[in-house]
């Protein structure tokens, strides 16, 4: 769906965005994930075209960028600006008229965002979740193929963060590709399939969220027999590390390996295990192992 090369941006003597390349696959909800002054919004203004690189070059639908290809995107860079006194379904199809797209498409969004049944609803009566669903809803006016939000739940309270959340992990399961940018851990890991990890203008990582996270599951395991249990972990292939720990062993492996998988390695080696639980690290933590 968006693949970059190498894209490059510089403001004077900051170097926003250093050589990064990375690929958005089809139908992903992909999190562009850093803390502020990463460059995520200099690297969604430039893929928009809105901002040049200094170097590099992108594509999208896996052709050079152009200006039709504006009408299969969707976008949410800033707080849009809606008149306060008009309904949401009035302020659509004001909206719908500048695009030039959309005035048949007003219900359909209004739906999906489940904002239908305040259609006639003045915009100054919406709480600040349902002001960034008409925002959203604004964005998919003629059905784009991907939407992109910069941080789509600052500012919002913990209903509206929810209500957000929920919106975007819907249009995934829909078939539209979201590309959202967020300085949000948490809300990178609930909602995001896909996840790239800058750190001041750098790529630290990218890829689906389950492979960033795998290699540093961590399984807890326990047994009547601790010292036979410790025998046949120790012989364990792909073992990374493994540790004693209130009366279990903390075990680390090279790759992700699920609670049956274990259970049965244990059992088929004459271990009977009287505890078991994969515990994933966040990704949270895996942000500091990476940014430290």
């Amino acid at each position: 769906m968006l693949s970059l090369h190498q894209i490059s941006k510089r403001y004077g003597a900051i170097q926003a965005l250093n050589d990064v390349s990375f690929s958005v696959p089809q139908g992903s909800v992909f999190g562009v994930l850093g803390p502020n002054g990463s460059g995520k919004t200099t690297l969604l203004g430039i893929i928009m075209d809105v901002l040049k690189a200094n170097a590099g070059t992108y594509s999208w639908f896996g052709l050079p960028p152009h200006e039709d290809q504006r009408k299969r995107i969707g976008s949410l860079l800033e707080t849009p600006n809606f008149y306060h006194y008009y309904s949401a379904a009035r302020n659509l199809q004001i909206t719908a008229a500048i695009k030039g797209r959309g005035a048949d498409d007003i219900e359909r969004v209004l739906k999906l965002t489940e904002l239908w049944e305040r259609r006639d609803s003045k915009f100054s009566t919406f709480s600040l979740g349902m002001k960034q669903r008409l925002a959203i809803a604004n964005a998919l006016l003629g059905g784009p193929e991907v939407l992109l939000l910069d941080e789509p739940t600052n500012g919002l309270d913990p209903a509206g963060i929810a209500e957000i959340r929920e919106l975007i992990r819907k249009l995934g399961q829909e078939g539209t590709t979201v590309i959202m940018a967020s300085h949000l851990l948490d809300e990178v890991e609930k909602v995001c399939t896909h996840v790239a990890i800058l750190k001041k203008g750098v790529l630290l990582t990218s890829g689906h969220v389950d492979e960033v996270l795998a290699a540093e599951d961590m399984i807890e395991m326990g047994a009547n027999d601790l010292a036979r249990l410790e025998d046949v972990l120790r012989n364990l292939p792909g073992l990374k590390s493994i540790r004693r720990h209130n009366g279990s062993f903390q075990v680390v492996l090279e790759d992700s390996r699920s609670a049956e998988q274990m259970n049965r390695y244990c059992f088929e080696n004459g271990i009977t295990l009287s505890y078991l639980a994969v515990k994933r690290k966040s990704l949270e933590a895996r942000f500091i192992e990476l940014t430290n």
